[in-house]
This record gives C-alpha cells, sequence and structure tokens, in this order.
C-alpha cells in the first residue's frame, strides 16, 4: 500500500529570477565542471531551481541545505547577478597586535645584526620575538607570528649573501674581455666554427685517503659500513680544462702545481680534436701570477692558441659555467689576443 508524501512549498518568494542565457549557461557550467568549488556549484544550483520557479523550501529539501541559505543566495543573484555569488570580504578575528608592533619587528629584521650584538646569520624569528619581549614593545610574542610577519614582506635577515668589491680600477675593462669570450664575442665580432674558448683552473691539496678496513656493503637489516678511521696517502693537485661553450671538461692530476703540470695539461688538450686543428682559440686561466702564461705563451702553444690571465678580483663571482675550485685572485693580467695561425 502506497504512503503519500507531502510536500512544503511555503510562500512564494519576492526574488523572482529571469535568467539572461548567458548567465544560465554560465550557472550550467559551474555545475557540470569537476573541477568547481563545492560552494560554488552549491550556489549555481539554488539559482538555476529558483530560476525554474520552485520555492525556497523546495530548493533546501532538494540540494540538503536550509531555506535561509537559500534565500540569501537567491537575493544576492536577483541584487547582483553572478558577481553577488563570490564570498564577501570578511572582518576576520580583531587584531591582537597594533600595527606599530609589527612595523617594529620589520624595522629589527632590516637592521644589521652587528647592531644589536647578534651574530651574522644567527638573526632567527625566535631571535626577533625574544628582541621584541625583551625592549617591552610587545608582552608576550610567538616565533610563528614574527615569520608570518617577515614572510609578507619576504623578510629573511637570517640569510646573506657573500660579495666581493673589486678594488682594480680597471675591473671593467679587463672583466669585459672574458665575460665578452663567455657570450661566443671577441672585441665586437662573434666567434666563427673552429674557434674555442677553454676555462683552465687547479684544485690543490686534494687528500688522497685509505681506509684502515675495507668498506662492508649493505646486507639485510644492515647498513652499508664504514671504517671510521683512514690513512693518509698524501696530496694531489687536479688541474682542468672546461670548454665553455661546448661543455667538455678535460683534467689530469699532478702531485704538484706550477708552470710544467700546467704545460701537461695545455699538451692533452692540444693533441685532442677539435682542439689540435683548431684555427684560433683563447685559454682563460684561473690562476695566480706565479704561473706566469706570458712565459708558458712564448714557449708552449702553437701560435694559433693564446693564454689570457683573467678572472681579475671580483670577477668569481660572476662566472658560471667555468671550473672556479676557490676564489684565488690572480695579481697579473694579460689580455686575451687571438693570434691567426699561418694556415688560417
Amino acid at each position: 500500500m502506497g504512503r503519500s508524501v507531502e510536500v512544503q512549498v511555503g510562500r512564494a518568494s519576492p526574488f523572482v529570477l529571469d535568467l539572461a542565457e548567458t548567465d544560465k549557461k554560465e550557472l550550467e557550467a559551474r555545475v557540470r565542471c569537476l573541477r568547481s568549488e563545492q560552494r560554488t556549484a552549491m550556489r549555481a544550483r539554488i539559482v538555476l531551481m529558483a530560476a525554474r520557479g520552485l520555492g525556497n523550501v523546495v530548493i533546501a529539501e532538494t540540494l540538503g541545505v536550509v531555506p535561509n541559505t537559500v534565500l540569501k543566495w537567491r537575493k544576492r543573484f536577483w541584487c547582483e547577478g553572478l558577481s553577488g555569488l563570490v564570498d564577501r570580504r570578511r572582518s576576520g578575528r580583531p587584531l591582537v597586535f597594533a600595527p606599530e608592533v609589527v612595523a617594529h619587528v620589520k624595522a629589527i629584521a632590516c637592521e644589521l645584526p652587528a647592531q644589536r650584538g647578534v651574530p651574522l646569520g644567527r638573526y632567527s624569528s625566535a631571535d626577533i620575538a625574544a628582541q621584541v619581549v625583551a625592549e617591552g614593545v610587545a608582552p608576550s610574542l610567538s616565533t610563528s607570528t614574527v615569520a608570518r610577519w617577515l614572510r609578507a614582506d619576504a623578510l629573511q635577515p637570517w640569510r646573506y649573501r657573500s660579495w666581493l668589491f673589486p678594488r682594480d680600477p680597471r675591473f671593467s675593462e679587463k672583466a669585459s674581455a672574458v665575460l665578452d669570450l663567455y657570450q661566443r664575442r671577441f672585441r665586437g665580432r662573434r666567434l666563427r666554427p673552429g674557434e674555442f674558448v677553454l676555462s683552465a683552473d687547479e684544485k690543490t691539496s686534494i687528500q688522497a685517503r685509505c681506509r684502515c678496513h675495507p668498506t662492508l656493503p649493505g646486507t639485510a637489516r644492515r647498513v652499508g659500513r664504514v671504517e671510521h678511521e683512514y690513512e693518509r696517502k698524501g696530496a694531489l693537485a687536479y688541474l682542468a680544462a672546461w670548454d665553455v661553450h661546448r661543455g667538455v671538461l678535460m683534467g689530469r692530476t699532478e702531485s704538484t702545481t706550477g708552470i710544467e703540470p700546467f704545460r701537461r695539461l695545455v699538451a692533452d688538450v692540444m693533441s685532442t680534436e677539435p682542439y689540435a686543428s683548431a684555427r684560433r682559440g683563447t685559454t682563460a686561466a684561473h690562476i695566480g701570477a706565479r704561473r706566469r702564461p706570458h712565459a708558458f705563451c712564448a714557449s708552449g702553444p702553437p701560435c694559433a692558441w693564446s693564454i689570457c690571465q683573467c678572472m681579475p678580483p671580483g670577477l668569481t663571482k660572476l662566472r658560471s659555467s667555468s671550473l672556479s675550485c676557490s676564489a684565488r685572485s690572480s695579481h697579473r693580467m694579460m689580455l686575451p689576443t687571438l693570434r691567426t695561425s699561418p694556415s688560417a
């Protein structure tokens, strides 16, 4: 025996909606879109059902919301259209700290740590919060609150970047010659095929160590084991030449550094193609004045190559593609010169 269901219709709403075709398509798209927020789709369904002439109570029972919710969004759309279906700006929780406290925290973050006796790199959010409380600006202040205020203005006082001030008055002139080579330019013209730029550098005092006992690999329920003690087997130097534009690295190990090991490095490079048959080339050597590149040029490389004692103080911080194992500076400078071989 069937049971009758009574549907509560309620009184007619004074906000009768007559949707334009564009608004109807937009609301239907919001309902169909799987990426729409649930609240956005719910409000679109309320407006579509209201436009079909259904009462607030019927819409509320169908969608599982209270009638006041239906009335709210129905009236919003009747007054403001699609823009009325967006949440309005809310006041939020009342401010706990006065704007002066926020400004004081950011002012501390923008000061040098030494002015307040704080070590460089140790100016954390906790340090600033403690400083504000110690100065009596605020009775209490959490670290997370300070971090949120600093994050709003992208302030990170605990970070710093070292930099090197160029002391050479001709720094721009000397550095431009090297930087132009890295950009495939020399004295205003583009480098042609068969012309190469190499960057040479050295890494000294590489410790050769031997473990007293062999290293054991990891097994089931046991990690690998490495002996803590080791024996020193002396120190080596690594000399390398980096093809700036081709991304090719060539290197060798030596027992010491000096002009002779550097000559052997260049000999290895010059015996390898395509450098052996190169038309022209420049070597940017990041080495000290004791290497005497002018003497090396006079006796070592073929006439198609030249050496450039480069990397004046400060330029090592600007390089990105050459090998720089340390921040040593050179005391001499020889601008690069491309010399043409007889066959070129």
